[in-house]
């Protein structure tokens, strides 16, 4: 059924040409209504980035600081509850704002990523290997739509749970407008401008792990290809030592894909990992000791979609990690005792590279791995010990 909605979801068959590059499909469509990508046609340059202008703006600049008026204005009239929502979803979207600089900055480093994926795309000749391709292709599609749905649903439960109660569902500052004689109208904007940034956020948050969906995809390809080496008798030593050439060009262009894209998203994770022990802390909170059935659903929602923006991309780097390691094995056992000096002195050199793992780090100083995830989640456990053992919730009910 989603698949009729959104096809690209669903692996295309052979007979249909597919890239690697169609695995941002969706992303680079939303990306481009936001003005964070270049139009192809030049005419339309200047009103293409007046719009971006706009746009960003509004939802990276104006909507934050209309939280914190909001706070200045409205503090007194808070509750426990609608404090602590708030202030999460403010946190968050701090992180948000220097997530979408960082993407944005990194526009030029994702097209050169892309013209590497082009390279390695042309290695894949067999029906298997594109086969591959083609399921990686409709995962990375597949993970933007599932993190759309996520994502909507806590605004959508959030904003319905706060209207039921005849609330506002995030205190907005809306210059011009009366939010307490416009309750709808007021709320509906509230809606419309929290739809816009989360919206962003998902977008900072979907290109990690898309991106090195494919990268993990092209390392398996090149896994199998070290598996294969000398193993086809038709074939003379030539012939040989060119495939072990075109694998150790494979890695090199990898490396490559990895470098373009490592200060984008060294910029994204660190961002967030300083967040999510906060914010998941303060979320924490508001579901033990402030929240009803509707406002901690919307809350645990929350919780759920900031897990998202992390573990999925580090349990994936930790798989990357491990892929790197049967690379090298897979390229010792394969079948080189009885091939040229050449081939040998070259199958050490390569080995020598394949010993050394793809690892990304956040900022250049924290790991992107599960490991690291788990420790800044811990964070948020802290933050709950602290608050119950000093009783600091009672004080505030």
């Amino acid at each position: 059924m989603l698949s009729k909605l959104v096809p690209r979801i669903k692996a295309k068959p052979l007979t249909e040409r597919t890239s690697s590059r169609d695995a941002f499909v969706y992303l680079d469509r939303v990306q481009k209504f936001f003005g964070w990508t270049a139009v192809e046609d030049k005419r339309w340059r200047i009103p293409y980035i007046l719009w971006g202008i706009f746009m960003n703006l509004l939802l990276i600049f104006f909507l934050p600081i209309s939280m914190l008026v909001a706070y200045i204005q409205m503090f007194k009239s808070f509750t426990a509850g609608e404090f602590l929502s708030s202030l999460e979803i403010t946190v968050n979207m701090y992180g948000c704002v220097l997530k979408c600089i960082y993407t944005i900055w990194g526009f030029k480093g994702f097209t050169a990523a892309r013209k590497v994926l082009d390279e390695l795309d042309l290695r894949c000749t067999s029906d298997e290997e594109r086969t591959s391709v083609h399921r990686c292709v409709a995962l990375g599609n597949l993970s933007y739509v599932l993190f759309h749905i996520f994502y909507s649903g806590f605004v959508v439960i959030n904003w319905t749970g706060y209207v039921l109660m005849g609330r506002h569902a995030w205190m907005m500052y809306l210059p011009g407008l009366d939010a307490e004689n416009n309750f709808f109208v007021a709320s509906l904007c509230e809606m419309l401008l929290m739809s816009g940034v989360v919206t962003m956020d998902q977008c900072t948050d979907v290109s990690p792990l898309a991106h090195m969906l494919m990268a993990r995809c092209h390392i398996c390809l090149l896994k199998d290809r070290l598996t294969k080496l000398r193993t086809d008798p038709t074939k003379d030593e030539d012939e040989h030592y060119e495939e072990l050439s075109n694998c150790v060009h494979d890695h090199r262009l990898i490396l490559d894909y990895v470098k373009a894209l490592r200060p984008t998203f060294s910029g994204t994770i660190f961002v967030q990992f300083l967040l999510i022990g906060i914010v998941l802390g303060l979320s924490m909170i508001n579901v033990m000791f402030f929240s009803t059935l509707w406002t901690g659903l919307g809350t645990v929602c929350f919780m759920f979609c900031v897990c998202l923006e992390t573990f999925p991309f580090c349990y994936l780097c930790n798989m990357i990690i491990d892929d790197c390691q049967k690379l090298s094995d897979n390229l010792f056992q394969s079948d080189w005792t009885a091939a040229s000096r050449r081939y040998k002195s070259t199958l050490v050199y390569f080995l020598q590279n394949l010993q050394k793992p793809i690892i990304l780090t956040a900022g250049g100083v924290f790991p992107i791995c599960m490991q690291t995830n788990l420790s800044m989640v811990k964070l948020a456990f802290s933050v709950v010990t602290v608050i119950k053992q000093f009783n600091l919730a009672d004080k505030f009910q």
